[in-house]
């Protein structure tokens, strides 16, 4: 599933090729489970609107618009095999596309799920009184990774009880960090997986949140880690896997001691780390 680095790579290739462009018509494909909220209300909402921004909120692409001044946000997940692609008109249409903002000026915003995992839907700012214009309002199930403070951060996981590997897991806490980030974030800041997320030191949680930090960042300069479907917004795979530590590498040497790297099943999810830098 595409985390943090591959969908801001996403967001922020849409918005450059597409913010200020109008949506002249949508096109749904009538598939189940792909659509959140209806498809005419998807069309309705869209039509004629223009696009303000195309931003990233946790694992969600939000796709900002205006129509009469009034916005509304087009949210986005991808789910396990979902692209957001920018195409010409004339370039075939792919197999399992489910989804088509044809803009004024021609060009198409696709997006393409073969499992429909995926989600779609139409999220619209509270009503306000008084004359104030309403304003976008999605902010995701948990806390940003990049911006949290140093002591939010400690805060987070202060009594919790579950494994740090879980923690990380845990949209409602930080949303956005998926499996790939928190196994190379655990080995950068050297905690393994299963240490209990409560009992870390406020030393330790100050060393994994500058590891994150730091392997997010890397990893969205890198245009996210293609290790499956991922491609950014014009079909594009990305770098970062080439950087793995240890990452789906279970058994090979670890690159700093040559120990070979341990596989486990922590949360329902293949963990990965090395059991001599990881304490």
């Amino acid at each position: 599933m595409p985390e943090l680095p591959e969908v801001e790579t996403v967001a922020n290739g849409v918005h450059a090729r597409v913010a200020g462009q109008r949506i002249a018509r949508v096109w749904t494909s009538g598939k189940p489970q792909t659509f959140k909220t209806p498809e005419s209300e998807i069309a309705q909402a869209l039509t004629g609107s223009t696009i303000e921004c195309v931003r990233r909120v946790g694992k969600t692409i939000v796709m900002t618009v205006h129509r009469k001044k009034t916005p509304v946000e087009f949210l986005i997940h991808l789910g396990m095999t979902g692209r957001l692609l920018v195409s010409q008109a004339d370039v075939p249409m792919q197999l399992h596309t489910h989804a088509i903002l044809t803009l004024a000026d021609g060009r198409e915003v696709r997006f393409v799920d073969p499992r429909r995992f995926g989600r779609l839907s139409i999220h619209k700012p509270p009503a306000v009184t008084g004359g104030q214009q309403p304003a976008a309002s999605y902010t995701g199930p948990g806390r940003e990774p990049l911006t949290i403070s140093a002591d939010d951060f400690i805060a987070l996981f202060r009594n919790r009880k579950t494994p740090i590997k879980a923690a990380l897991l845990n949209q409602s806490l930080l949303h956005g960090v998926g499996n790939i980030y928190a196994d190379e974030s655990l080995f950068r800041a050297g905690i393994r997986p299963r240490r209990q997320a409560g009992r870390l030191t406020a030393e330790e949680l100050l060393r994994l949140r500058k590891a994150l930090v730091a392997v997010l960042r890397h990893a969205i300069k890198l245009g996210g880690s293609s290790v499956s479907d991922y491609v950014d917004a014009d079909g594009v795979r990305g770098f970062f896997q080439l950087q793995h530590k240890v990452y789906m590498r279970g058994g090979e040497p670890c690159l700093v001691c040559e120990t070979p790297i341990k596989r486990i099943t922590l949360a329902g999810r293949g963990t990965h780390f090395c059991p001599n830098c990881q304490q």
